[in-house]
């Protein structure tokens, strides 16, 4: 008996393997997927300038990091004793002005570098709701807790997103004209911004999508959403606030990706990735025995051995 629907993905090129080098941007879905690639130590670069739910806001990052246009003291403000930019998320925040743009422009620069190499990009949008800034008649990344009066909500027409994608897409092939770039669409809802307006959102980030992964080749979609509200349609796969995937669901999507997009020669070293993992992971009743000792070495030889294969894989 079947008891779900299953979406098929075709295979997808070029394959991730321990050589590629993957960017991920976007929502904090991305952190989700990012955390995978970390704990199986691809290397990776995720979200250097924080979580990013808009096109707009990723477009943004993108032309600052093929410009290398410098943060200057115009481009932050201080609210609540903090320093904080509107094109970032508070994890770049600080307490003083000079450390914010340090942080802002070292992001750009590390960004740079690794996108130049990239072998994938990966880009998951979260909404396409947006605010702007009424002063400064621009939209921002991030309202940073500041009052509500300060900004307009309004959501971006699907014309309006399909320019923003255009325009990442051109940006990222400035810099890398090889990289495959993934798009996919967060399977988070937004339920702050309603139910009925969350999905009009995600009907508009889809409609978008579609429309530029038709006209361009290297550009591909993955179907996280439609994973999510298909095959996992069940609330025993969504966390205790029922809108963000539970970890059963992330580990399911992550499995889905894999079978996409991961070259099977890696999966054996993703095994012994995970064996290291969870021995390093290990609580011992008691740090001096002897078999936990020998615990020890049998698992420093197994990562000395995994490292003279992958140098650059640190424990």
């Amino acid at each position: 008996m079947q008891l779900q629907t299953e979406i098929k993905i075709a295979e997808q090129q070029p394959k991730i393997d321990y050589s590629s080098k993957v960017l991920l941007l976007g929502s904090c879905f991305s952190e989700n997927v990012g955390e995978k690639f970390e704990f199986f130590k691809f290397q990776n670069l995720q979200n250097p300038f924080g979580i990013l739910f808009h096109p707009f806001a990723i477009e943004n990052f993108l032309e600052k990091v093929v410009t290398q246009k410098k943060y200057t003291a115009e481009d932050v403000f201080l609210h609540q004793e903090i320093y904080s930019s509107f094109e970032a998320h508070s994890r770049l925040n600080a307490l003083s002005q000079k450390e914010i743009l340090n942080n802002l422009n070292a992001a750009l620069s590390v960004t740079q570098l690794f996108l130049k190499k990239a072998t994938h990009v990966t880009i998951t949008l979260g909404t396409a709701w947006v605010y702007k800034h009424l002063e400064q008649q621009k939209y921002v990344a991030n309202c940073h807790k500041l009052p509500q009066k300060n900004f307009e909500k309004e959501i971006s027409s699907v014309p309006e997103i399909k320019k923003s994608l255009e325009k990442i897409v051109e940006l990222i092939q400035q810099l890398n004209q090889t990289a495959a770039i993934i798009f996919t669409i967060s399977p988070v809802r937004h339920a702050k911004d309603g139910f009925v307006e969350n999905q009009q959102s995600k009907a508009h980030l889809v409609a978008s999508l579609h429309q530029i992964i038709q006209q361009r080749e290297k550009v591909f979609y993955f179907p996280s959403y439609e994973i999510m509200m298909d095959e996992l349609r069940d609330y025993r796969f969504y966390a205790a606030d029922l809108l963000h995937p539970n970890q059963i669901a992330v580990d399911y999507i992550w499995d889905k990706f894999v079978d996409t997009w991961f070259s099977p020669s890696v999966l054996s070293v993703m095994k012994e990735v995970k064996q290291i993992q969870q021995g390093l992971a290990h609580k011992p009743f008691n740090i001096h025995s002897e078999a936990h000792q020998k615990f020890q070495q049998k698992l420093q030889q197994k990562v000395e051995k995994l490292q003279q294969q992958f140098p650059f894989i640190s424990f």
